[in-house]
């Protein structure tokens, strides 16, 4: 694969583009502390593909917690709002980005997160500027593994799905983009270790961080 086979390029936010998947484990059991709460061993994988609104339902349900949905979801955005200012962009990140930008590539965020964190994100990074499009699960109300959201995202940019390349960090995800007829790029993070082997066999190829595309020959100018 190169840059110019593609006229889109769609990414996840969370482990994608940014460190973050470790912080919403922190934000979890704190959370949950506060009514005296281990969270179990299978929390993290339950949660996988599931929208803000779910994971508070799902809380509920599992855990017995008596709070609202809605109070349960404006605690998580209180702890999650400054910790996303902080979150550190994957390596290469920026420079990638601007290297689609220079080439005059469309680019989306495709995200499970909500409007108010990934702008607050994309802002904080100094990143939002790259992007044409924001899809969140406040855009498209079904998610991961359906590949509504990443056939939204090529609607609005006026792109043949072919034509648009993914990036995705979790398995969800990768299904998600080639149920939409799209090629995807499955990048390595410390959090999805343990289903490393599930993504590469998902996934068309990846790669360990983004500085690999701009070493490597897949931005080089077409002949």
């Amino acid at each position: 694969m190169r840059l110019g086979d593609f006229d889109a390029f769609l990414f996840d936010l969370d482990g994608t583009l940014v460190h973050s998947m470790g912080m919403w484990k922190e934000i979890d059991f704190v959370y949950l502390a506060r009514f005296g709460i281990t969270p179990p061993p299978d929390l993290q994988k339950d949660l996988e593909g599931l929208r803000f609104e779910e994971v508070a339902v799902y809380f509920r349900s599992r855990f017995g917690i008596r709070d609202d949905i809605h109070t349960i979801m404006d605690d998580w955005q209180k702890m999650a709002e400054e910790m996303y200012r902080n979150v550190p962009l994957r390596d290469g990140t920026r420079a990638f980005l601007s290297r689609l930008k220079e080439r005059g590539k469309k680019c989306a965020i495709v995200t499970s997160n909500h409007d108010g964190l990934t702008e607050i994100c994309l802002t904080a990074h100094g990143i939002r500027q790259y992007f044409d499009l924001v899809v969140t699960c406040d855009t498209v109300r079904s998610n991961k593994p359906e590949p509504d959201v990443y056939l939204y995202a090529a609607r609005h940019l006026d792109t043949d799905p072919a034509k648009c390349l993914v990036f995705e960090d979790l398995p969800f995800g990768i299904m998600a983009g080639k149920a939409a007829g799209m090629r995807v790029i499955a990048v390595e993070d410390v959090y999805s270790a343990p289903v490393r082997e599930e993504k590469r066999r998902l996934a068309d190829e990846m790669i360990d961080s983004f500085e690999e595309l701009l070493k490597g020959g897949f931005c080089e100018e077409d002949p």
